[in-house]
């Protein structure tokens, strides 16, 4: 077919277009350009460096088309990629680009194996061609990611992480650090979220390349996001109700506001405890097959390394996590780390951080003694500033909350004294100390710092060294019982009342006086007997054996399967006992626990300092702006009801001219003492006059 005024052949876009619809029918202008292709890459083998705009066009049109005639363009790809391949370092970066495109055009078009083309372009990424590195590695990553998109591909997973396992030892650090920076992007996209990935990160912190080592080193840290500060105490907790509701019928007394109060505290306190959990990205540390080893090989590169200080702080940050998550032995990094504990230390909040994240409760207390005791002697002491101190205290609490068996009666009993410290920081450092103590080992603080006695804190059994208070039963579980029972009583109470009203005599031997105080009794309200009840119930009750409530949880624990609503009350009933006092003559096992700390260390918790920051005057002047929004307006309000209706004298008073009103106001002159003497003078004299 002979066709009259052609431009096909030099408007490629619109045959493009046409070879989509209609394939066959251009067929001869395809196999035309193929051929100026052909050519057009035999005279570019001769002069790879230098960039062919037609065999640029050309490349992308045979891409674009390239399955409408798949028989022709059958080789098309590989020889692309052995373009690329042949003349990596020497290819202009223009066409090396356009290489790269059409490679991923007939990748998308299924034309290419992911294996072929992934391949290639881990290859690539050496190349000194930023903007190629980035394309290739956005490229690589979305394609993975497609692939594992309905199911997970395990075969190309582990072909290409075996490749790139290689390349991490690739002697290009660019290679090697594009490679490390993907598998960490897939990692968090969780397309490569198994434990093989995170191993083969894991070889990346000894890198001898120091970007490397710095990147896989981020990996295992995360990123820690701020945690916003929530208004709990405006949601309703469930456990929270049933405590309000137990003791609203009660009579209204101070004590009893205050044991609310602090109910109302602690249940927010447990809640922020469960719902604001750590945002720290460090599940990975838990993938790691041999923590140990991979701690004692970073500490001992830790030693012998001359990476800058900063590089330092993140071996030392991986290696306390290690040691916390996974509770190892590594005795060698408290002695390393007791060095740098010196209040001019630069960043030496985080290296108290560190050890605290390194203690747990398997570590030697002698190993910890020298670490608490080299914190004391530098922080905490009246020659240092009040906030160093506070940072000191603030650190010995964390330890302690970890590893309480660290502490000594004599060391800790120097402490609380600064509980009366002049300064609000140190006092209030000093006091949660106190409170830490309060709940873990009691016994080591001096009676008066205990505080009063709670059913939860009654006998706390000082544990020994690696000794663990693993219970059998869901501790607080005879809730449910006692719960049943008082439901069961008021059921019971009620029918009485009705059994008094049925036509029946009652035996029962009092006296006349016992009758009429029975017949007030009966005439008394509901709410009186409800409060009644209340008040005097804990009171009338026997003192039970000891045991009895462990033996009444292990029974529910065990024969019972506890629903939502259960857990509900077991955790109303334990806040609970954190709060009413014991009864005389009982005696059991604390139930509780409130040492449960995070597996990491929050670094606002050593820096948690309690006192007031000066501003300056714009954060003053908009502190004071922000406390006059929702208030009325000061100075004079027009009350009357009619906006229109005429005002008073005095009121247009205050609207006129200066001068008019001139004369009135100087009538008010203020009188001198001896001007007053002289008036009251004069009026005594003709009050006289006129008897």
């Amino acid at each position: 077919m002979v066709r009259h005024n052609n431009q096909l052949p030099d408007n490629l876009p619109q045959l493009q277009n046409l070879i989509k619809r209609d394939p066959a029918s251009y067929r001869e202008e395809f196999e035309q350009q193929h051929r100026h292709y052909q050519s057009l890459v035999q005279v570019f083998r001769l002069q790879p460096g230098q960039f062919s705009k037609s065999l640029d066009e050309l490349v992308m049109f045979l891409a674009q088309v390239a399955h409408c005639y798949s028989d022709v363009l059958e080789n098309y790809p590989q020889e692309l990629m052995d373009l690329l391949q042949t003349h990596l370092t020497v290819l202009d970066s223009d066409m090396r680009m356009t290489f790269c495109r059409a490679l991923i055009l007939l990748r998308n078009k299924n034309l290419l194996a992911p294996t072929a083309l992934l391949s290639l372009f881990f290859q690539l990424l050496g190349c000194r061609d930023k903007a190629l590195r980035k394309f290739l590695e956005t490229h690589i990553v979305t394609d993975i990611k497609n692939l594992n998109a309905k199911h997970k591909n395990a075969k190309l997973n582990t072909t290409l992480q075996n490749f790139m396992y290689s390349m991490l030892k690739d002697n290009n650090a660019k290679a090697a650090k594009m490679s490390v920076d993907i598998m960490i992007e897939l990692y968090n996209k969780n397309v490569w979220n198994d434990a093989k990935t995170v191993n083969v990160i894991s070889t990346a912190c000894f890198s001898k390349f120091t970007k490397v080592m710095v990147a896989a080193l981020k990996f295992f840290l995360g990123t820690d996001k701020e945690e916003e500060s929530k208004d709990s105490d405006s949601e309703d907790e469930p456990s929270a109700k049933e405590v309000v509701m137990a003791n609203r019928v009660n009579k209204k007394t101070r004590k009893r506001e205050k044991q609310l109060k602090k109910v109302k505290q602690l249940v927010v306190k447990h809640k922020k405890k469960k719902s604001d959990a750590p945002v720290f990205n460090f599940s990975a540390l838990h993938l790691v097959h041999d923590p140990q080893g991979l701690a004692e090989k970073l500490f001992a590169q830790l030693e012998k390394t001359n990476e800058r200080f900063e590089v330092k702080l993140m071996m030392l940050d991986v290696i306390s996590r290690l040691i916390g998550l996974h509770q190892l032995f590594l005795l060698n990094f408290y002695p390393y780390i007791q060095r740098f504990m010196q209040p001019h230390q630069r960043e030496v909040t985080r290296i108290l951080q560190f050890a605290a994240q390194a203690s747990h409760e398997l570590v030697p207390p002698e190993v910890l003694e020298p670490v608490l005791k080299t914190l004391v002697n530098n922080f905490v002491t009246e020659r240092n500033s009040g906030d160093a101190m506070a940072i000191g205290l603030n650190a010995v609490r964390e330890i302690c909350g970890r590893c309480p068996l660290a502490m000594n009666e004599d060391l800790l009993r120097d402490l609380v004294q600064y509980k009366t410290y002049r300064e609000r920081s140190v006092m209030m450092a000093a006091r949660s100390l106190i409170h830490l103590f309060r709940h873990s080992v009691p016994h080591l603080l001096h009676k008066k710092d205990r505080g009063r006695p709670t059913e939860a804190s009654v006998e706390v059994k000082p544990l020994q060294y690696g000794e663990v208070d693993a219970k059998s039963y869901v501790a607080g579980a005879e809730a449910v019982l006692e719960e049943t029972k008082d439901s069961s009583n008021s059921d019971s109470d009620d029918d009485d009342d009705g059994d008094d009203s049925d036509d029946e005599w009652v035996d029962v031997s009092h006296s006349s006086e016992e009758e009429s105080t029975t017949r007030d009794e009966k005439n008394d309200t509901s709410t009186t007997k409800a409060e009644k009840n209340d008040t005097s119930q804990e009171q009338n009750k026997e003192p039970p054996t000891p045991g009895t409530k462990s033996d009444l949880a292990m029974e529910v624990s065990t024969t019972r399967i506890l629903t939502d609503e259960d857990f509900r009350k077991i955790e109303a009933a334990q806040i609970r006992k954190q709060i009413v006092a014991p009864v005389k003559g009982r005696k059991r096992q604390a139930e509780l626990e409130t040492n449960s700390r995070g597996e990491l260390v929050s670094l606002g918790d050593i820096e948690n300092i309690y006192k007031k920051r000066r501003h300056d005057k714009q954060a003053r002047l908009e502190s004071v702006k922000k406390g006059q929004e929702d208030r009325e307006k000061y100075g004079y309000q027009d009350r009357r009801q009619n906006p229109f209706s005429s005002k008073t004298n005095r009121e247009k008073r205050k609207t006129k001219n200066y001068m008019m009103v001139k004369h009135k106001v100087q009538r008010k002159v203020k009188r001198s003492f001896k001007e007053k003497q002289i008036a009251l003078r004069n009026h005594l004299i003709k009050l006289k006059k006129m008897k």
